[in-house]
């Protein structure tokens, strides 16, 4: 199965997004489906072919992870080493002072990203092994910044700017499902498996469950993230076969 209609559900999703509009407390809206296209372009061609066993739906961008690589969870040096990818990543239209677009010259490092692909390379050796199996989506793809430069997640817009987001968002995962056809689909945190659960209802037959997030902000993933979700994983028989 190609490639090319994650590529087409993706620029979809961008286009949708884009004229969106959102009100104080966000201050600027980053789009990485836009600015740095070039790398999650590059990312989808050559990883997301073929059938997948098991979807990973993340929430939206971190700032040192996609907002910077255009790859969920893309933490620059495992995108760069492990996927083996690299990409021009131009600067978004209205960029904060405080969160710039650095691309793969960023030098901060993502610690949910670091800690999803390094369990995915502790797990499966390759990135090749892993992606022969396994995808991984971000709900969202916007990131929303307050104007101190906080991250400002989307569950907390109000409903009237977050149900067209939704809408679209919702579209895309159906869309990603539809080309994947996973027999499970892992929300990464309880928000996401939520947007999941919306969006997929009953339809197409995919089990849908729960990983905890890797946020550093969870003090329950501080103590061993990658041990709980391969315990998680293994109590569902999600590689069983």
């Amino acid at each position: 199965m190609s490639a090319a209609a994650l590529i087409h559900a993706a620029r979809e999703l961008s286009r949708a997004v884009s004229p969106l509009r959102f009100a104080a407390p966000v201050a600027h809206v980053y789009n990485p489906l836009d600015y740095a296209w070039a790398p999650h372009q590059a990312w989808l061609r050559r990883y997301g072919g073929g059938r997948k066993r098991v979807v990973f739906v993340g929430m939206n961008p971190g700032p040192f992870g996609m907002m910077q690589t255009g790859v969920p969870f893309g933490e620059v040096a495992a995108v760069r080493d492990w996927m083996g990818l690299q990409a021009p990543v131009r600067r978004p239209p209205a960029e904060h002072p405080r969160r710039p677009i650095e691309g793969f010259g960023c030098r901060r490092s993502e610690v949910s990203g670091r800690r999803v692909w390094g369990w995915a390379a502790a797990r499966f050796g390759t990135a090749e092994a892993f992606f022969g199996h396994c995808f991984v989506v971000n709900y969202c793809p916007l990131v929303f910044l307050e104007a101190s430069g906080r991250n400002f997640t989307p569950g907390k817009l109000p409903a009237a700017e977050l149900r067209p987001l939704q809408d679209a968002c919702d579209a895309h995962l159906r869309a990603a499902i539809a080309t994947l056809r996973p027999e499970w689909a892992i929300g990464i945190g309880a928000w996401a498996t939520r947007r999941i659960e919306a969006a997929l209802g009953d339809a197409g037959g995919v089990h849908i469950d729960q990983i905890l997030h890797p946020s550093p902000a969870s003090p329950l993933a501080n103590r061993g993230w990658a041990l709980q979700v391969d315990a998680r994983l293994d109590a569902l028989g999600v590689f069983a076969n």
